[in-house]
């Protein structure tokens, strides 16, 4: 019988899979499947002069050459905006957003790592602006994490006033990620550490929306040899699809998931079944990096 939980893996085709987005997938795919949830692939191409159709192709032929298969249909958030439009607008009849007309160059200008709300008084949107939502101040939001426990931020102080609707005409991540969890149903996000600090703004957007709470699990990163995360900009090399078993096995132990060693010389089926039985989040390491 299929459980109510709802996982995803959601990357942003500026590259083919590597090492590092597997993981991220695998720990999302075995968090589902270890209480026989659903697992769904969203890409996150809402970024549309980064993202390339080839590399969402590999990432899905990647998957599946691994065994990572999902539930239903893959959906894109560049066939999305308008439900990202919704929100938006429900957002600034709620009073929430505003629209700010400055460059990053004169955010530099002012000396602060954070927007000082200059344009709060903008209310209507104008040529080339860029919506942002309100944050006021003592905005402390906590959460728990399955890897690194409690945590919380004051967003007033370490964020302030933080974008949904670009200059350049592109909805933000943080709104087309909101919105598509809630429409999906995510129950719980497993996704890279590098996320971490955004998990805080999230929910205080979720808030604002009144959309339901998601739970969060965040895993290391995978590193270079110079401990630059893996990615296109570091030269992340694309997973060969030869050897997926070694690749699973190499992940599993990564993850802290300690599989027998005999394991590692057996089918990616047989590998990712013992996976899905004996996934434990609790023995996820509790760093950034691995």
């Amino acid at each position: 019988m299929m459980s109510s939980y709802i996982g995803r893996f959601a990357p942003s085709p500026t590259g083919a899979l590597h090492h590092g987005s597997l993981l991220a997938a695998l720990a999302s795919w075995c968090a589902a499947r270890s209480v026989n949830g659903r697992w769904l692939v969203r890409i996150e191409d809402i970024d549309t002069p980064r993202c390339q159709p080839h590399f969402a192709a590999n990432i899905l032929d990647t998957l599946g050459q691994y065994g990572l298969s999902w539930d239903g249909d893959v959906i894109y958030q560049s066939q999305r905006h308008h439900h990202y439009r919704e929100a938006l607008q429900y957002l600034q009849q709620q009073g929430d957003i505003f629209w700010c007309d400055c460059s990053r160059s004169d955010l530099n200008k002012t000396g602060y790592s954070i927007y000082q709300g200059k344009c709060r008084t903008f209310l209507t949107q104008r040529p080339h602006s860029a919506a942002r939502l309100r944050v006021p101040d003592n905005s402390l939001i906590q959460f728990n994490d399955a890897v690194f426990g409690t945590q919380q931020d004051d967003i007033s102080q370490t964020v302030g006033d933080f974008v949904l609707f670009r200059r350049d005409g592109l909805f933000a991540y943080q709104l087309a990620v909101v919105v598509d969890d809630a429409l999906q149903g995510i129950t719980e996000v497993v996704r890279g550490a590098d996320l971490l600090d955004n998990t805080t703004r999230q929910i205080y957007l979720q808030r604002r929306l009144k959309l339901a709470s998601v739970a969060y699990c965040h895993v290391p990163l995978v590193t270079n040899i110079l401990g630059e995360k893996l990615s296109k900009q570091t030269g992340a090399q694309a997973l060969s699809t030869k050897h997926p078993s070694a690749m699973l096995y190499l992940c599993l132990q990564q993850l802290g998931q300690h599989p027998p060693i005999e394991l590692q010389y057996d089918t990616k089926e047989t590998i990712l079944s013992w996976a899905a039985r004996h996934w434990s989040a609790a023995n996820i390491p509790k760093r950034l990096t691995v």
